[in-house]
């Protein structure tokens, strides 16, 4: 067991020393009142890019301490011709969490998700602002062998590089229960979600930057819709 936490203390130190930013939020939304690192890289290159990040939050669960939830995505755009707005997309999402249920630790995953499709991206010159609309094939592992996912991606810098605006927005298809008056029978499905998270820097520095990120969800962690927003700080490598 010992053993198997080294290697994994190893493998976030590795990832750290690759990310281009850091960021700690606190999520003042109603029933939240915890902290979420992020770890984070984008990264072109001659054949396309790579993206990533990790949330850890910490302590959502009553009486669990640190990590109780992790969570992360990565993806590879390939250009589809060497001036084309057009990129071949995979991807993969996952996770776990832990909580207490009647004074015994439990856990749970986040269902292993495999996307692909097609990338259409655009920017300015000097790459100031530039947005991203994905149309991907997703499989949700043990629950919807073929689904789908829309997704939005957006940049902006402005104010001499002082002010940077960015987000995505997310929309799926992905078969949801929910038992909403705790009899542990389902009374309520769904089979769309909707995830958006924006997030605004003031850039103090190169390297530090304070700010915030609203996250606009509906059918996500319940079957209704929530907006939760936090406080952050960022370091970029």
């Amino acid at each position: 067991m010992k053993k198997n936490i080294l290697i994994l203390l190893m493998l976030l130190a590795l990832i750290a020393t690759k990310a281009q930013n850091i960021q700690l939020h606190y999520d003042y939304g109603k029933d939240r009142g915890y902290l979420t690192s992020t770890v984070e890289m984008y990264k072109t290159d001659k054949w396309g890019a790579t993206f990533f990040f990790i949330d850890m939050n910490y302590s959502v669960a009553e009486n669990v301490d640190g990590v109780s939830l992790a969570y992360w995505e990565i993806s590879r755009t390939i250009k589809l011709g060497k001036n084309s707005p057009l990129s071949a997309q995979v991807e993969y999402n996952g996770g776990m969490g832990k909580f207490y249920a009647d004074e015994s630790l439990g856990a749970f995953t986040i269902n292993d998700a495999y996307l692909a499709g097609l990338d259409y991206s655009w920017n300015t010159d000097d790459f100031s602002k530039g947005f991203s609309i994905k149309t991907l094939y997703k499989n949700i592992r043990d629950k919807n062998n073929v689904s789908f996912q829309i997704t939005g991606v957006w940049h902006y810098n402005t104010s001499n590089k002082k002010i940077t605006f960015k987000g995505f927005a997310d929309f799926w298809k992905e078969n949801q229960e929910w038992d909403t008056d705790g009899d542990s029978e389902t009374d309520i499905t769904s089979k769309y979600i909707f995830l958006s998270e924006s997030q605004l820097w003031y850039n103090i520095t190169k390297n530090i930057s304070f700010g915030g990120e609203v996250e606009i969800s509906n059918n996500f962690i319940a079957n209704n819709f929530k907006i939760m927003p936090t406080v952050a700080l960022k370091w970029t490598f």
